[in-house]
């Protein structure tokens, strides 16, 4: 598993590798744009060039870019829903340029028009979007807390999207831990969380689970209350370790988005990660009949 986190690209998109690599990850989480405003950042092409270069150098896993958190595919609002769609066509334009291996994005909330009228809506803006995506940038939809009117509580709606969207060839999804547990999963149980997996490859296909997200839950199960925690201070503690430990989830990057000490996951929590990774890899490893996947050669899918 390439163990990892979010980090700032401020001053330079480049600068996320120095961030990345200080603190010990493997692989890397960003931001293309500010996270506060709709303003795309006017990149220099050159520190894009410089991104790969530092890439190379610090032996980087998977980049993952994050969407805005302000975007509503499903918006009925017209201007929110075309700042929505120009944003992530925007961040797919830049996660291409980096040769960054998935972007990351919250579908949105029909705002209590249905799930049906967010689909209608969501489509469309997906379409235009994935026609922009690379062989090797891919559009991964990311699970929500449920809170809400959000689209992407279960399984089923992500299911939903993916058929919608006839199954394109670079659509994929990203599993957030803390997100599964508030929307009723209960991710420390490792036969509910068996019964997630073998339905997430039913449902849409193992192959199309390109990256997780590891954060432990302020808020308990079922609450769908998204309240990100960090690595053993949260209600899922030790047993984050079992999402972490599941055999068909081994080969995929595990990004951390926790508080850390206030300003985002830091040395400690990679660590800390490291740690319960490795002693639930161990514990694992004792129970019979385990196989972890293998990981997808850089570029490759499926």
């Amino acid at each position: 598993m390439q163990l990892g986190a979010h980090v700032s690209s401020s001053g330079g998109i480049h600068t996320a590798i120095d961030r990345i690599e200080a603190i010990g990850g493997e692989s890397v989480q960003i931001f293309t744009q500010s996270p506060r405003t709709w303003r795309p950042t006017n990149h220099d092409p050159a520190n894009f060039e410089r991104f790969k270069e530092r890439r190379m150098e610090a032996g980087i896993g998977a980049v993952v870019c994050h969407a805005l958190y302000l975007l509503n595919l499903a918006s009925p609002d017209e201007d929110i829903y075309k700042k929505s769609v120009d944003t992530l066509k925007n961040t797919v334009d830049v996660a291409c340029a980096i040769d960054a291996d998935a972007v990351v994005f919250h579908v949105g909330s029909h705002l209590g028009s249905g799930f049906e009228a967010g689909l209608e809506r969501v489509v469309p803006a997906l379409t235009e979007a994935l026609t922009r995506c690379s062989e090797t940038t891919w559009l991964c939809m990311e699970n929500s807390a449920g809170a809400g009117d959000t689209i992407g509580r279960s399984l089923e709606e992500l299911a939903a999207l993916y058929e919608a969207l006839d199954r394109h060839p670079r659509l994929g999804i990203c599993l957030d831990s803390c997100h599964l547990y508030v929307s009723g999963y209960d991710v420390t149980d490792a036969a509910e969380l068996d019964r997630v997996v073998k339905d997430v490859d039913r449902l849409i296909g193992l192959d199309r689970l390109r990256c997780l997200h590891v954060n432990d839950s302020k808020a308990p199960l079922g609450s769908n209350l998204d309240r990100h925690e960090n690595i053993g201070d949260g209600l899922l503690g030790e047993e984050l370790g079992v999402f972490l430990a599941q055999p068909k989830l081994r080969g995929l990057p595990a990004l951390l988005e926790v508080p850390g000490a206030g300003h985002g996951p830091d040395a400690e929590q990679v660590r800390k990660l490291k740690e319960l990774y490795a002693r639930a890899t161990k514990r694992s490893a004792r129970k019979p009949g385990t196989t972890a996947r293998r990981p997808a050669a850089r570029g490759t899918r499926g």
